[in-house]
């Protein structure tokens, strides 16, 4: 059994979960709270048994390969349901910092479209899901910072990342978008003699 998959997972009073089974191979997980509702399909094979206000997450087999298929998926789908609950209680934050002279953020929250200008010729335009709630941070003579908040951690996780991958932070000076407090090694320039 996986270290992380034997330990239980907590469920807060106002956190709940049911499971509605499918005729297919895999189970939808819906856990609700008072910061909103996420869904997950689950596989068979992995069940939860509660216990007061505990979860704990086994896996059954059949077979020798479906036992190691299944032994490397159970920490994984107890990670899963855990940021589930997390996520759903209380909700995930990540920052982004824009560095970089000229280097701005705009967000319309009308039509939820995200402007960047990273000094490109074109300014960059990206469309932010409905799960995500985003706010930009202006400050006079500081980077802008962009502050995204959400109940699910793996769709936060990817449209941070999606957002970096436009201008990723260059090792000399160190300009692009990087994570909040996130330490770069830098590179030392061409030295003259």
């Amino acid at each position: 059994m996986s270290r992380i998959g034997k330990k239980p997972i907590f469920i807060p009073e106002n956190v709940f979960y049911y499971i509605k089974i499918y005729k297919k191979n895999d189970n939808l997980l819906i856990v609700n709270g008072p910061m909103g509702k996420l869904k997950e399909f689950i596989p068979k094979n992995i069940s939860l048994k509660k216990e007061k206000n505990k979860i704990f997450v086994n896996y059954s087999y059949n077979n020798i390969i479906n036992k190691k298929k299944n032994k490397s998926i159970h920490g994984l789908y107890r990670m899963i349901i855990y940021n589930m609950i997390i996520g759903v209680n209380k909700k995930f934050e990540k920052k982004l910092e824009l560095v970089g002279i000229g280097y701005r953020a705009s967000f319309n929250d009308n039509n939820r479209i995200l402007e960047l200008h990273l000094g490109y010729s074109h300014s960059i335009m990206i469309q932010c899901p409905n799960e995500i709630d985003l706010k930009i941070n202006l400050e006079k003579g500081k980077n802008t910072i962009i502050i995204l908040k959400s109940c699910d951690k793996q769709l936060l996780g990817f449209f941070c990342s999606k957002i970096r991958s436009f201008r990723l932070p260059e090792p000399y000076k160190g300009k692009g978008i990087k994570y909040f407090n996130e330490i770069l090694i830098r590179k030392t320039g061409k030295s003259t003699k």
